[in-house]
């Protein structure tokens, strides 16, 4: 008895949402395509922060810079070590040559060279960590650090948005299903009164068991009117209509 009535309430939920819908567009909100967090890679204190709140940047950019005198003064150290290692190497495969050198003096020079290269590529693969460049282009949606301040690994530095890839989610009644495929049109109006097409992209797999929902995501076309976060209102051009009971 407490199952029926449970699927009844239920399905009162799923023809109140549905008509609700179809007296008004859906609330549908913008979300980045792509999002990230990018965190220091290694300890140490931050020299410059190049870009601010907001600020577009390219792929590449580099936003935060940390002082890295200590890691270039290694790495310079290690190339000269580097370099005398070799050379090491080559005066013993010369000896070697007239007999001068014995196998094991020139393996073990050998060995010291790959050593001393292998020294070098870790300090640069360190150096490399000095500069944070964005992964990809767009925007600065929030500073997680200051310049000057102290860090250490993995902590959080700024979060970036790629604003060129739009994408809109929104919950539609789960009757629509019968007709909503990937590939549907969907008109977004801004509360300024702007329309903007989208297309689903993906509808979930799962619906929600409470509001009988499901949620759809619908990819935009690159706007720079569009900022994650707004809210739309979105509606189906090809909703079959309900006729009036």
């Amino acid at each position: 008895m407490n199952s029926r009535l449970q699927t009844i309430g239920l399905l009162g939920m799923a023809i109140a949402a549905a008509a609700a819908c179809a007296q008004e567009g859906t609330p549908a909100i913008i979300v980045a395509g792509d999002e990230a967090v990018l965190s220091a890679q290694m300890p140490g204190r931050i020299q410059k922060i190049n870009v601010g709140l907001g600020t577009s940047f390219e792929a590449g950019t580099v936003l935060v810079e940390f002082d890295c005198a200590e890691r270039l003064a290694q790495l310079d150290a290690a190339k000269a070590e580097s370099l005398g290692a070799r050379e090491t190497h080559l005066a013993k495969l010369r000896l070697q040559g007239l007999g001068a050198a014995g196998e094991l003096e020139v393996t073990t020079a050998a060995a010291a060279a790959g050593k001393a290269a292998a020294q070098v590529k870790l300090f640069d693969s360190q150096v490399a960590y000095c500069k944070v460049a964005a992964p990809y282009g767009g925007r600065v949606a929030k500073l997680r650090a200051k310049a000057s301040e102290t860090v250490n690994v993995g902590q959080p530095l700024v979060e970036i948005v790629n604003a060129g890839g739009l994408k809109a989610t929104m919950n539609v009644p789960s009757a629509y299903l019968q007709w909503l495929k990937p590939g549907a049109l969907v008109t977004l109006k801004s509360q300024a009164g702007k329309s903007y097409t989208a297309k689903v992209a993906r509808l979930n797999s799962r619906i929600d068991g409470v509001s009988q929902t499901i949620e759809v995501e619908a990819t935009l076309p690159r706007s720079r009117e569009l900022i994650p976060g707004m809210v739309l209102e979105a509606n189906f051009p090809k909703r079959p209509q309900v006729s009036p009971q």
